[in-house]
């Protein structure tokens, strides 16, 4: 009878470590997928949403992939000889531009150019995601922004959502941005691992998403936006980034969680997004 339940014992426990070993190999083969899930859908043209002044535009990344997103010029348009700031806009790894549509709206800067991409594999953009191709996406974008002759090249800053706070901060240091604005940032690819798989060894991890680290280079302005009930990346992640940029300030949203600092933000979100923009770019 012993044996029996030895025998039993043993097989489950083979059972467990062989589940466990698979999970291990996935997730460490199938890590860029969780991180970027790439939702698709068609992108709208902007006009059919109300914005008549704005564009679906067509780029090429610098490893050779096309990517298609919104470009809307400064409105209104700056006299003639003058330049206006630009904004690029870096969504949630969940998003699409036709997913957030009503928001870009509402966040247009008045008197500002704002750019947005579908990263690539998201909405109609070709590719798969990586944490290398975001990257690349970023630089896509920023090359775009700055030759718009409407736009002045020392005055562009980017605004980051979750997964998209990586991508900005990015960019933030590798080109010369302005300002910076993040929503609901995690400290880095290694933090949120241990966060939501702490079974896992964190060697597995090959993802860097350091936001920390790149923060601790910004020179410019900070705004961190983060909700106080954030269950995904916690609120305490979001303080993490500020202090490491040395942040203007962190707006803690009472209530909030990681997707809907918006809507429960409301009108004060928007107010202190505007008035740090008008302030700072």
């Amino acid at each position: 009878m012993l044996s029996t339940i030895l025998k039993v014992v043993g097989v489950l426990a083979a059972i467990a470590v062989l589940i466990y070993l698979v999970t291990a190999i996935l997730a460490w083969r199938y890590q860029d997928r969780m991180a970027f899930p790439a939702p698709r859908s068609p992108l709208p043209n902007p006009e059919t949403l109300g914005i008549h002044d704005g564009r679906r535009i067509a780029l090429v990344t610098s490893d050779g992939v096309a990517l298609q997103g919104w470009y809307l010029p400064p409105n209104p348009l700056p006299a003639a000889g003058s330049t206006a700031p630009g904004l690029i806009w870096f969504y949630g790894n969940m998003e699409t531009i036709e997913g957030i549509a009503p928001i870009l709206q509402r966040f247009r800067p008045v008197g500002t150019g704002m750019m947005v991409l579908d990263y690539r594999g998201y909405g109609s953009s070709a590719g798969e995601p990586t944490e290398e191709g975001v990257y690349r996406d970023a630089e896509a974008a920023w090359d775009y922004m700055v030759a718009q002759s409407e736009i002045d090249s020392t005055r562009i800053g980017v605004y980051g959502r979750s997964i998209g706070s990586a991508v900005a901060l990015y960019l933030a240091t590798e080109r010369p941005v302005r300002v910076v604005i993040l929503d609901s940032p995690f400290s880095s690819g290694r933090d949120m691992a241990e966060q939501h798989y702490s079974f896992l060894p964190l060697s597995l991890m090959r993802l860097s998403l350091d936001n920390t680290r790149r923060a601790e280079q910004l020179t410019v302005p900070l705004l961190v936006f983060h909700g106080a009930e954030d269950r995904i990346a916690p609120v305490q992640m979001g303080h993490a980034v500020a202090r490491a940029g040395r942040a203007d300030t962190i707006i803690e949203i009472p209530g909030a969680g990681h997707n809907d600092t918006y809507a429960v933000g409301g009108d004060m979100y928007l107010r202190h997004f505007l008035d740090f923009l008008e302030e700072n770019l």
